[in-house]
C-alpha cells in the first residue's frame, strides 16, 4: 500500500496533509511489529531512498508513505492500494503516473483519491477526469486543455495560446496537414522568395519583426 502526500513537512502557507504527520499517524494506526511503514522523499540519500525501495518491494514493510517521488521508478507488482492525500494539488500527469504504480499485478488494484471538500473548477475537472478513464491520451489532452500549451516559441510550458482560431485540441488534423504544407514549403523554398510565397514572408515579418529566438523554445 502506498500513501503519498503533497508536502515533506507542515507548510504555514499551504492547509495541506504533510508526509512527516502522516507517517507518524500510519504508525500509530498499524504499529509494529505487526506492520512495518518505510517513509520515502526528496529530501532523503539516495541510497537510503534505494534500501526503502527495496525493503518495501520485497514485502519487508507493508505500507510505503512517499511523495511523488515513487512517481517512476519503481515497480512493485503486488501493491493494490494507494492513497493519494490533498489529490486536487496534483496535475493530472503526476496523478496519472502515481497511479500507474499500482494494478501492475494479477489482483483487483485500487487509487483513493483524498481531497478537501472545496475545490476549484479545474481541480474537480482534474479529478473527474481520473474517476472516470484510465485512457492516458484523453488524460494528456484534458490536461492540454485545463494547462493550456504555453509558449509554443519561448519558455513558458502551460498558460493559453493566443490563437485567434485553432484550438490544439481539436484541430490535430488541419495542424497535422499544416504543418506538412509549410515543410514542403520550405524545403523548396527556404528562404520565401519564390512569388507564390512572398505573402507567406510578408505574413512572418509582420507577426515577427525581430528574428525569432530560436534558443528560447522550451
Amino acid at each position: 500500500m502506498y500513501v503519498v502526500y503533497p508536502l515533506i513537512q507542515e507548510s504555514e502557507k499551504l492547509d495541506l496533509k504533510d508526509l512527516t504527520d502522516g507517517y507518524e499517524s500510519i504508525v500509530r494506526d498499524f504499529p509494529p511489529p505487526q506492520y512495518s511503514v518505510s517513509i520515502v522523499h526528496g529530501r532523503m540519500k539516495p541510497a537510503d531512498k534505494d534500501y526503502e525501495m527495496q525493503r518495501f518491494a520485497q514485502g519487508h514493510t507493508h505500507i510505503m508513505v512517499a511523495t511523488t517521488v515513487i512517481e517512476v521508478g519503481i515497480d512493485v507488482p503486488n501493491a493494490t492500494v494507494m492513497v493519494i492525500e490533498s489529490a486536487e494539488r496534483f496535475g493530472l500527469s503526476q496523478l496519472h503516473q502515481l497511479r500507474g504504480r499500482v494494478g501492475r499485478g494479477a489482483d483487483q488494484s485500487y487509487c483513493i483519491l483524498m481531497s478537501k471538500d472545496e475545490l476549484s473548477i479545474d481541480a474537480r475537472k482534474r479529478l473527474e477526469v481520473m474517476v472516470t478513464t484510465n485512457d492516458g491520451f484523453r488524460i494528456a489532452e484534458t490536461d492540454l486543455q485545463l494547462r493550456g500549451p504555453g509558449d509554443i516559441q519561448g519558455t513558458q510550458q502551460s498558460g493559453i495560446l493566443d490563437l485567434r482560431i485553432a484550438d490544439l485540441t481539436q484541430d490535430e488534423g488541419i495542424l497535422q496537414f499544416a504543418r506538412k504544407q509549410a515543410k514542403r514549403m520550405l524545403e523548396d523554398d527556404p528562404l520565401l522568395d519564390k512569388s507564390e510565397n512572398r505573402v507567406v514572408r510578408e505574413q512572418l515579418n509582420k507577426l515577427y519583426p525581430d528574428s525569432i529566438q530560436w534558443g528560447r523554445i522550451s
